[in-house]
């Protein structure tokens, strides 16, 4: 039975040449990420800052241009306009009002004025309201569900493998996060509950491509006792390419049409989910991996199982 494979089985590409280009690279990135985190800093949806969300429904296709100009000339500050689901549907999200919720409220109407006045026949659908208080702790929440899974991975690893897997798995997963912090910071994609959503999931994927090349590496330590750590890990990384390609092709694909066809409601969230996969996949074998050689062959020898297989054959790096 054929079955389509993205790379040859018997691939003996020396990865670990790339280790320094790879883990420079990574940190540049990394770095950037956090600088752009300061400033100018994520443009954080209504979860986070508090404003009102209003739902509604045009005659016609929405005309975006007209509504932002007609809403704009209201005085409340930037208004973000988004399509959901059919062309006539729109999202309007205006900031955050200084003096209350009656200042909300009174946002609430010039705005169903505005769109009564200048499209005529427009739907108000639905209007929600964030409280700053609500916002404040909804990021609180976010930001402590992301630390908490970092933890409860760091845990789950440091268990399954010795202390330098679960130190490298942290270390790159941090990386990860930072990047795709960066992500939303260059793209001006709102920060809201959905991101935190796509990080986590990103996370995940992450952490489960790198416990994939990690088993392997142990195994191969049992196996190949006399083999050089660094040959070691470019063995363990070409004996789990063709999965790691595979699992993140599939998912690529997967992700890709909800990018292109799942509206301006899903088209964000994919975005950063392809850009995950693919930041997730090349940090477990340029950053993961490297982690473990830099650690030092005698440290991750110790401790290992009994000489199964000490006298046979090394196999080709």
């Amino acid at each position: 039975m054929y079955r389509l494979r993205l790379a040859p089985d018997d691939t003996s590409i020396p990865f670990m040449k790339g280790r320094f280009a790879g883990l420079i690279t990574s940190a540049v990135l990394s770095i950037a990420s956090i600088i752009l985190f300061i400033y100018p800093g994520l443009n954080y949806g209504i979860d986070f800052v508090g404003g009102v969300v209003i739902e509604a429904k045009t005659p016609d296709a929405a005309n975006f241009t007209a509504l932002r100009a007609s809403l704009g000339q209201l005085g409340l500050g930037p208004v973000s306009l988004q399509q959901f689901g059919s062309p006539q549907e729109v999202l309007i999200r205006v900031e955050r009002q200084p003096g209350g919720e009656k200042a909300q409220q009174v946002a609430v109407e010039k705005v169903k004025g505005a769109l009564a006045k200048d499209f005529t026949g427009t739907q108000v659908r639905r209007v929600e309201a964030v409280g700053a208080s609500v916002s404040t702790e909804l990021f609180t929440n976010g930001m402590l569900a992301l630390s908490l899974a970092i933890l409860a991975m760091l845990v789950y690893i440091w268990f399954r493998f010795e202390w330098q897997f679960g130190f490298g798995a942290v270390v790159t997963l941090l990386l990860d996060v930072t990047k795709t912090v960066g992500f939303y910071v260059i793209t001006d994609s709102q920060f809201n509950l959905t991101s935190i959503a796509a990080i986590l999931t990103i996370m995940g994927y992450s952490i489960n491509d790198k416990v994939v090349v990690y088993d392997r590496v142990r195994e191969n330590l049992r196996l190949y006792k006399k083999l050089p750590l660094r040959q070691l890990i470019d063995l363990s990384i070409n004996q789990t390419l063709n999965r790691t390609l595979g699992t993140s092709m599939t998912v690529f694909l997967a992700c890709l049409p909800l990018a292109l066809f799942g509206g301006e409601a899903l088209e964000e969230f994919a975005m950063v989910l392809l850009f995950g996969i693919v930041v997730g996949t090349s940090s477990s074998i340029f950053i993961a991996a490297p982690i473990l050689l830099f650690l030092g062959e005698g440290r991750l020898r110790r401790g290992t199982v009994k000489e199964a297989e000490d006298n046979q054959e090394v196999p080709a790096a």
